[in-house]
């Protein structure tokens, strides 16, 4: 089951945070550039280069990676190649890996997706989900969840700062957002694992604390995947509020933070590979440091209460 080996991963490492991989062009130091062209396959071999270079880095202090794969859309054919190769080589790691691909069709199209990222090409362990046009667009994803030990996590309440043009919408008295969290968490009733959480998980980002916050209370089972940590200005007071009292139930992804420590550090000119490599594991060490002070304090405020 999914939520087992994430879970199992993350007590392992003493680690919830993510490596999100968006490797935008600008991101890449010279030192893993592919030659001196701006070709799609020169870049997309950089990106290959980039990403493995991070996972080499960070495998021994993160769960799991989040490739996300517009990004690699980007660059045509190759980087579709280099999505792929990023998803074998962490799996090759030891990682899980979280395909950030926001699907949301019906029918046959959504088994395609499903096929595409669970079965075939792009082999995730888990990816992420638009719920818009409702439960068949997701179905054939959380069957997998059941049958196939897939994971999936569907939008819930996005990071973004428009995202409440829709998701903060009054339906019958309550938020939409609320509304959706109550049937994410009734579609995972049944898929729960050792750990006590299920397979059906949800996106909840950090820039929203306080809907967070309600949001944990009425999901209690249901892991949250929460975007929007370090470049976007969550923090981990903020993401805290994602984890359950057993300092469990949610995973928190940075991207640029990581990527680009080492931009924090000087800068592009001169560095190595293993400089690169060390700005990164560095900033990932802080990472996994500051979400997991917040995650104590919060367990002894809750001892002190319940006391």
């Amino acid at each position: 089951m999914f939520a087992d080996r994430l879970f199992s991963k993350i007590k392992q490492r003493n680690n919830p945070s993510v490596l999100g991989l968006d490797p935008r062009p600008e991101l890449i130091p010279r030192c893993l550039r592919q030659g001196s062209g701006a070709t799609e396959e020169s870049i997309a071999l950089s990106v290959k280069r980039f990403n493995r270079a991070l996972i080499d880095a960070l495998e021994d202090i993160i769960p799991a990676v989040k490739p996300q794969v517009a990004f690699y859309e980007a660059l045509g054919i190759e980087g579709l190649k280099a999505y792929r190769d990023t998803i074998e080589y962490a799996q090759d790691k030891g990682l899980i890996v979280i395909g950030d691909i926001k699907r949301g069709d019906i029918a046959s199209t959504a088994e395609a997706y499903r096929d595409a990222h669970f079965r075939g090409y792009f082999k995730c362990d888990a990816v992420t989900l638009n719920p818009f046009l409702g439960y068949d667009s997701l179905k054939p994803f959380i069957e997998a969840c059941k049958e196939e030990g897939k994971g999936v996590f569907i939008l819930v309440k996005t990071s973004n700062p428009s995202s409440g043009e829709f998701q903060n919408l009054i339906v019958d008295n309550e938020y939409l957002y609320m509304k959706l969290a109550k049937k994410v968490a009734e579609w995972g009733r049944d898929i729960i694992g050792e750990h006590g959480y299920s397979s059906v998980g949800a996106v909840v980002g950090a820039t929203y604390p306080e809907e967070l916050k309600a949001l944990r209370a009425v999901m209690p089972d249901t892991p949250i995947l929460v975007p929007g940590y370090g470049a976007q200005g969550g923090t981990a007071g903020d993401v805290v509020h994602a984890f359950n009292r057993d300092g469990l139930g949610a995973v928190v992804n940075s991207s640029r933070k990581i990527m680009g420590a080492y931009l924090n550090a000087g800068g592009n000119d001169g560095i190595t590979v293993e400089e690169f490599k060390e700005y990164a594991r560095r900033e990932a060490l802080d990472m996994k440091q500051d979400i997991t002070d917040e995650i104590e304090k919060s367990k002894n405020m809750s001892i002190r209460k319940d006391g």
